[in-house]
């Protein structure tokens, strides 16, 4: 079966879930969707768009694809620009199951172990990963007694994992009903409380407790002001692992718009989009989209995976609703800012870090405040570091390595640094550092660039330089949160960070099904089952080898 028609056919052979009309209205005029932005959760939208029969165009600004997860190269060495801790593949297979194809045909997705090496300032370490025996066996090194609050806290973020992903992350709060609906449930496991206090109660050594509570930085949450419902993420990676693609992240952005284009989707790359007209007319709403340099185009609904504040802000600049939620989305807290420093050495350096590596400082909660809620730039810090030739060697020229180090940072709102001056400083600070981790690492460096909050503002249009969007505080998750669908502009959806659930590569990832789940009520277009399109094919397979008996 040709893929441009896959879909269609899909479609056809189930038209016995919708109704005639719906059906009739869809043929006579196909609706027309355009995505803003080919980060994760616009490509992730615009797949389910393209299965469900709307004929859906990606504007990407830039000129290749995947906003945050963009890749460059230099001399010979391959950088993943943004997201590198591959968790929740399932969300991955979703997407492909859709239309009965398989994310393994697309791109490989190889485990990583230990999943994160944690390295603290008095040399001691700890190897983060999925095998139960030896994370309790680390933990009883530090504090025998702490074991069994450990394995409680395993018992607790199951329970999160099960209510706070499998069930809600994926489905749209609309309405402060929504809120009210799971109120109870969330207060049954205390989501008022932080990530940091919720593993307090469960252990006692500093550093157990921090190895249980880091990971809300990583979708931009401080572990003393984000809700314990990210306590989940223990349980999520315990669950399916941590894995990395071959070929780096950037390969399965290329395998997600191969899906997306084989479903006859349409990408455009070096298309910013200036700003975006909205016409009421006769009772229909259309979204006028204005890109650079080509002539504006209508579409019946927009769905953007910019930074959400530059969508009301610029985007729609022209529409007072829009400029009024603006304004509303400038009071709320922005997550931190990210200074992200790549280099390649001449060395490999496999035996001294792990593919992830945390480098806590002496400071932590502390460190923590004036990350998020300090006016300078702290002297020290907590670094994240990505060695990914550990797990892919191509990344790199033979015999060498490919890192990139990152640094949470006040963003531009409370601090704004002059950081076209302090950032090659402040990149040879890291380096400097980094040599108690990677000996020598200065004379071994052949190559090296940085991004700052500056880039995240003027690049990537984040507000404030703020790198993972609204902080996930409990007062600004679900209903609090920005919705997946504007309640004033008619035909206006938001995806990624910005809105429910949140940040990291499997929130984007579920705020696209969520969103896709309000735009399907919209405009009345079917809930695809996965299950349904694989009998559909196997029916087809089996009809289209009978027809072939009889002609034989």
């Amino acid at each position: 079966m040709p893929n441009s028609t896959l879909c269609t056919q899909n479609w056809n052979d189930l038209s016995g879930v919708m109704s005639k009309m719906t059906m009739n209205s869809l043929n006579k005029l196909p609706l027309r969707a355009a995505v803003i932005g080919s980060g994760f959760g616009g490509i992730a939208a615009a797949i389910r768009l393209q299965a469900a029969g709307v004929q859906t165009t990606i504007f990407e600004g830039h000129d290749q694809p995947g906003g945050r997860a963009r890749v460059f190269t230099d001399k010979g060495f391959t950088f993943d620009a943004g997201p590198t801790v591959i968790t929740a593949p399932e969300s991955l297979r979703d997407l492909f199951s859709l239309v009965g194809r398989s994310l393994d045909e697309e791109v490989e997705l190889l485990p990583v172990s230990p999943y994160y090496r944690l390295i603290w300032d008095d040399g001691d370490q700890f190897d983060y990963c999925g095998d139960s025996e030896s994370m309790v066996e680390q933990i009883r090194q530090r504090n025998p007694a702490d074991v069994a609050g450990y394995l409680k806290f395993v018992a607790y973020s199951k329970a999160v994992f099960e209510a706070g992903y499998k069930e809600l992350a994926g489905k749209p709060f609309l309405r402060f009903t929504d809120m009210v609906r799971v109120a109870p449930q969330l207060a049954k496991l205390r989501a008022d409380r932080s990530v940091y206090s919720t593993v307090a109660k469960f252990v006692q050594n500093e550093h157990v407790r921090q190895a249980l509570s880091f990971h809300s930085l990583l979708v931009g949450g401080n572990p003393f002001e984000t809700s314990s419902i990210y306590t989940l993420i223990h349980y999520l990676e315990r669950q399916w692992g941590v894995y990395f693609p071959k070929g780096g992240t950037g390969a399965l952005i290329e395998g997600l718009l191969r899906l997306f284009t084989s479903l006859g989707g349409e990408l455009r790359l070096s298309c910013p989009v200036d700003h975006i007209d909205v016409l009421r007319q006769e009772g229909k709403t259309t979204h006028l989209v204005h890109a650079h340099d080509a002539a504006p185009e209508p579409f019946d609904l927009v769905v953007s995976n910019a930074d959400v504040h530059h969508t009301y802000r610029k985007l729609y600049a022209k529409d007072p609703k829009a400029q009024k939620r603006a304004k509303k989305l400038e009071k709320m807290d922005w997550s931190m800012s990210l200074f992200v420093l790549y280099f390649g050495t001449d060395r490999p350096y496999r035996d001294d870090v792990a593919h992830h590596t945390v480098v806590f400082g002496p400071r932590y909660k502390e460190l923590l405040q004036d990350i998020f809620h300090g006016h300078q730039l702290p002297d020290d810090f907590s670094l994240y570091l990505h060695a990914p030739t550990h797990t892919v060697p191509q990344l790199a020229p033979a015999g060498c390595g490919t890192f990139y180090v990152l640094s949470p940072v006040p963003h531009l709102g409370n601090a704004p640094i002059d950081w076209k001056t302090v950032g090659p400083q402040y990149a040879e600070k890291l380096l400097e550092h980094l040599e108690t981790q990677l000996p020598d690492l200065r004379k071994h460096v052949v190559t090296k660039q940085w991004l700052t909050p500056e880039d995240f503002r003027d690049d990537l249009n984040a507000y404030h330089g703020a790198a993972f969007s609204v902080a996930p505080t409990l007062t600004q998750s679900a209903w609090f949160r920005p919705h997946n669908a504007d309640a004033d502009i008619e035909g206006l959806y938001i995806v990624g960070a910005g809105t429910h659930p949140g940040a990291g590569v499997p929130g984007v990832l579920a705020s696209a099904q969520a969103t896709m789940r309000v735009i399907a009520k919209d405009f009345g277009l079917p809930t695809v089952d996965p299950d349904a399109v694989a009998t559909m094919q196997q029916r087809q397979t089996a009809e289209r080898a009978k027809l072939a008996r009889k002609v034989a």
